[in-house]
């Protein structure tokens, strides 16, 4: 039996050819983003709302026409009320039309600005990445979520405020006092617009103090047992308290603006709107269709004007959210190159290249690599030996892409970074950073040590990855966890000691099966024992091996 189905399996074709994993693909679309707006239908959805919007108006203030001149006039028949519920009950359809739609450019905003900005944080240049810390990253995601909540809705809120403000001088022109009204609205517009930029100026520095606020304590947090040991008890939160003082003071001048603006100053267009139009109407002289148009429009401007504030205020905080999430945006926009990835043969042997490489940090005007030339050969096993802060590690970090060198140039089986694009650079040259720069991510075991990999993880991926965990001395590790490569490690699972963490970061770049492994200070939290068996597993696995050590 066991013959037979053994002789049926080896007769079926071959499965197919599993696809290779691009870490970025369908992480975000490139190119031009408004591009990308028009494709997914925004625009025109976008002028529906607006034709919506200025329907539902038309019958909102007709409605007030009738009613009002009715109730003026003094003999408010079934006629007026006829016409009344008619164009009220006309708004109904049109406002549900507009809410929905709405909420769909909305939702199809947001969704397209998250991927572009995900995208954007996986391409973001690894110096500008390195140069700052979890709590500048934590604000950056908060002010994405803050453009996502307040920029969309703010905008449109702003959007068809702005429509209904433009249209409230023509309504005026037909009613009474028009000249008063027209000039009045014009008032309170540019007291409207000078508040709005004085609010605007209080929520940036505002939102300065809070996104460095946030920083601080992300990064005390960080080095909190190290403040135990080091300062008295007395001074563990000075700089916090002194902190949230200022953060206090602020956003109550904050929310002082922001009540003026979108609740006092609406409300005293409304009490002088009324003021202006009661001349003409205890005198007399004006109908009562003219007076009931000119109620009604008084009416509508102090909600458009309402809208507008809020709108301007929400507008406001999503533009200064911008500032820091626009790096990202625009790192999203860059495609990288899209080329075959020709057989490392065609370079006669040569896995890397590098003549007159010249590499001078970001500010500063000395280079700290200068010169440099090496080659490297598929087989080769060097080891880079110098003292700290020699640049043995910017070195390795612009082999293997992740910074971008002054000058020189850098081949990879004879083509360079441009040409293979990033995804194929890392496919050839894989790095294990140190240890102060690799991370473990709260994710099952597999998924940290596969993360070159297609997912999800087929067995002969599981199968690989526990070999290399048993030559790396990890097995006993394996054994203990009650789920073993599904274990859940990280912040919120599984806690590694530093050694395990350095052999996790050693089999997942082992397992992304370069052409060239670059291993910066991967064995410095070894024992004896457990080093010499990390090496002649590294020896035995990888193709190509440059290991970066001090002397």
């Amino acid at each position: 039996m066991d013959e037979r189905l053994a002789a049926y399996i080896a007769q079926l074709p071959p499965p197919p050819a599993r696809a290779q994993c691009d870490p970025l693909a369908g992480t975000a679309p490139h190119g031009s983003f408004a591009a990308q707006v028009r494709a997914a239908g925004l625009c025109w959805r976008f002028g529906l709302l607006m034709g919506a919007h200025i329907l539902e108006t038309g019958f909102l203030l007709a409605s007030w026409v009738f009613i009002g001149s009715g109730a003026l006039s003094g003999h408010l028949d079934s006629g007026w009320l006829s016409a009344w519920a008619l164009c009220l009950a006309s708004t109904a359809p049109l406002r549900l039309a507009s809410t929905w739609l709405e909420g769909v450019i909305a939702l199809s905003f947001s969704g397209l600005l998250r991927e572009r900005v995900l995208g954007g944080a996986m391409r973001m240049d690894a110096e500008m990445v390195r140069r700052k810390g979890s709590g500048e990253f934590l604000c950056e995601v908060l002010e994405c979520e803050a453009i996502e909540r307040l920029g969309v809705s703010g905008g449109l809120e702003t959007v068809l405020a702005s429509i209904e403000l433009l249209i409230v001088p023509f309504l005026f022109a037909w009613g009474a006092a028009a000249t008063l009204e027209i000039a009045l609205l014009a008032v309170w517009l540019g007291l409207t617009l000078i508040l709005a930029a004085r609010n605007s100026r209080l929520r940036s520095g505002w939102t300065a103090l809070r996104l460095d606020l946030t920083h601080r304590l992300v990064e005390n947090m960080s080095a909190h047992r190290t403040r135990l040991a080091q300062r008295p008890p007395a001074e563990w939160h000075d700089e916090e308290d002194q902190g949230n003082a200022n953060y206090a003071t602020d956003s109550q001048r904050l929310d002082g603006s922001t009540a003026s603006l979108c609740a006092a100053l609406p409300r005293a267009y409304l009490i002088a709107a009324f003021a202006a139009l009661t001349p003409a109407f205890l005198s007399g002289d004006a109908p009562f269709e003219l007076l009931a148009v000119t109620l009604g429009v008084i009416l509508f401007t102090t909600g458009a004007l309402e809208r507008f504030a809020f709108g301007v205020t929400r507008a406001a905080a999503a533009r200064t959210a911008w500032r820091s999430v626009r790096p990202m945006f625009e790192a999203g926009g860059e495609a990288e190159a899209a080329s075959a990835v020709p057989d490392m043969a065609e370079s006669e042997g040569k896995t890397l290249q590098v003549d007159h490489l010249v590499f001078t940090h970001a500010g500063r005007s000395e280079p700290l690599l200068k010169g440099c030339a090496l080659t490297v050969k598929r087989g080769d096993r060097l080891l880079l030996q110098g003292d700290s802060g020699s640049g043995k590690s910017t070195f390795a970090s612009v082999l293997a892409g992740l910074r971008r060198p002054s000058s020189g140039f850098i081949l990879a089986g004879g083509l360079d970074l441009q040409t293979l694009g990033g995804v194929n650079w890392r496919r050839r040259i894989a790095m294990a950073p140190q240890y102060h720069e690799n991370h473990i991510l709260s994710a099952p075991l597999a998924f940290n040590l596969l993360l070159a990999r297609p997912y999800p993880h087929s067995s002969r991926d599981l199968t690989e990855a526990r070999e290399i965990c048993e030559e790396l001395g990890l097995g006993p590790l394996l054994e203990r966890m009650p789920d073993g490569l599904d274990q859940m490690v990280g912040e919120t699972g599984w806690q590694l000691s530093q050694g395990e963490r350095s052999r996790v970061f050693l089999a997942r770049a082992l397992l992304q099966n370069a052409e060239l492994l670059l291993l910066d200070e991967s064995f410095a939290a070894l024992d004896p024992k457990n080093l010499r068996q990390c090496l002649e597993c590294a020896d035995r696995r990888a193709k190509t091996l440059m290991v970066i050590a001090h002397p």
